[in-house]
Parts: structure tokens; C-alpha cells; sequence
């Protein structure tokens, strides 16, 4: 059996030819084309799999017909694509999004800037950032800033059922993030990445040739053995510099309005 063969497995036998309403809550729902939905050079690595885009939009259907709340919004699913490949320096690696309510809004380890307390791996991270570059931690868990500077925030998993975290693993999205990631890659540089964490650091033989910058996941049951210390952003801010590229300004993490 294919790996393609056992994702279409996932799906009840007899969901294709009748569609669930609540398919069309999903932007990526099928007869819509990749194209339709991210900037034009993301669309083009990311159509090999709009296949599985589509349904994974009936199977998340499938949940919210069971009763289920799917996080974050269906409009913020494909967010972490926003921004054009081009523009992408850095990509952070996150697991799937925060299962609380309100948390989740598309990119990995952000909140909505209304969100407090911030999650405890946000607030971890606020805190090297602290010791790494002499700052004041920002304000809010909005990390749009670091987006519109060329950072991809990339969730492994783009979905998660409320209050049931990992709920959506192996549901198919890697195939979508994996292939994010090659396509990136295949680009060139000036890129580096950020992995924290094992599973995050599953995906370096993707990222092939790419300098990464390496250490323990920020959650509260890890940072203290080798996040903490481990100085992630200036480490990056080096990296960029050599490739001739300019360095983020991390401070920065509220969008420019």
C-alpha cells in the first residue's frame, strides 16, 4: 500500500460523492485550487498535495458534524502562508496549535494579542529572548511582526480538535508541511531554522544543507534542559549575516500598522 494509499484510508468509507456541509467552513475545501488559496510561489510547491488539502477539509467536516470545535479558524488554517516564499529567512518549527480556545491563530507558538497569560512555551521563549539580546520581553504573544519580516511560523500539524491536543497527528497534514518545507528548501537560501524540540528536529534531514539552530522544546517541561541558554536568536541573527542576509529584529513582534 502507498503512503498516499493509507492517508485516503483515514477517510469512512463512503465519504466521497457526499460531502458534509460544514466542508464549505473550510477555505481549502475541494473544487478549490491551491492557487486560490496561498501567494502564487507557494502554490506551486503546495499543488502536488491539494489533493490531501481537500480532504483533510472532509474529514475536519466529518469532526464538526460529530460535535467537535476545530482550532484555530478555518480562515487562519493556511495562515503561516501568508507570507511569500520569497521573502521567508527563517522558519520556526511548532508542533500543532494551541487545543485552548482563543489560543490558536495559524502560527506556531503565537496568540492573539488579547490572549493573557501568554502560554507558558511563548512566555519561555519572551524569556530567552530576554536574556539572549538584552531585551524587554514583548507585550503580547502577536508574533504577526516576526511574519511580516520573513519568518515562517510552521506548525508539523495545522489542526487540533479544542481541548484534545495531538487530536489531529497523522491525519495527513505532514504530507502539507513536508512538502512546505521541501519546496522552501529547493528555493535557497537566505535561510535558517529553528528546531525545538524531537519533533521538530524529525524534520532536518528535509531541510537538507540548511544551517539550523538546535535545542530543547520551550514548554515548561523542557526548556530547563537546553532551551534555556541556548541563545536562538542571536545564533540565528550570525547565520543570516554570513549568508548575506539581513537579520530579523525580533524585538519586533506586533505587525507595523
Amino acid at each position: 500500500m502507498s503512503h498516499d494509499d493509507a492517508l485516503f484510508d483515514l477517510f469512512p468509507p463512503g465519504r466521497e460523492g457526499t460531502p458534509s456541509p460544514n466542508e464549505a467552513a473550510f477555505p481549502f475545501a475541494a473544487p478549490t485550487a491551491v492557487e486560490d488559496l496561498v501567494p502564487a510561489d507557494w502554490a506551486a510547491g503546495l499543488k502536488p498535495v491539494e489533493p490531501v488539502l481537500h480532504r483533510l477539509a472532509a474529514e475536519l467536516a466529518a469532526d464538526l458534524d460529530a460535535g467537535a470545535t476545530i482550532l484555530p479558524e478555518a480562515r487562519h488554517i493556511l495562515r503561516a502562508f501568508e507570507t511569500p516564499l520569497e521573502r521567508i529567512r527563517v522558519v520556526i518549527i511548532g508542533q500543532d496549535p494551541y487545543p485552548t480556545i482563543g489560543h490558536a491563530v495559524g502560527l506556531s507558538f503565537a496568540v492573539d494579542p488579547s490572549t493573557r497569560p501568554v502560554p507558558r512555551s511563548l512566555e519561555n521563549i519572551y524569556r530567552e529572548m530576554a536574556a539572549d539580546l538584552d531585551a524587554e520581553p514583548p507585550a503580547t504573544g502577536d508574533l504577526s511582526g516576526w511574519a511580516e519580516q520573513g519568518v515562517l511560523l510552521l506548525n508539523r500539524v495545522l489542526t487540533v480538535r479544542a481541548g484534545v491536543a495531538a487530536s489531529h497527528r497523522g491525519l495527513g497534514w505532514e504530507r502539507v508541511t513536508d512538502a512546505a518545507i521541501r519546496t522552501l528548501v529547493a528555493r535557497g537560501g537566505p535561510l535558517v531554522g529553528i528546531l525545538w524540540g524531537k519533533d521538530a528536529l524529525r524534520l532536518k534531514p528535509l531541510l537538507g544543507t540548511t544551517p539550523t539552530v538546535e535545542s530543547a522544546h520551550p514548554s515548561p517541561l523542557s526548556a530547563a534542559r537546553g532551551f534555556f541558554g541556548s541563545r536562538p536568536f542571536s545564533r540565528v541573527h550570525e547565520l543570516l549575516v554570513q549568508q548575506g542576509a539581513a537579520p530579523i529584529d525580533w524585538a519586533r513582534t506586533a505587525p507595523i500598522t
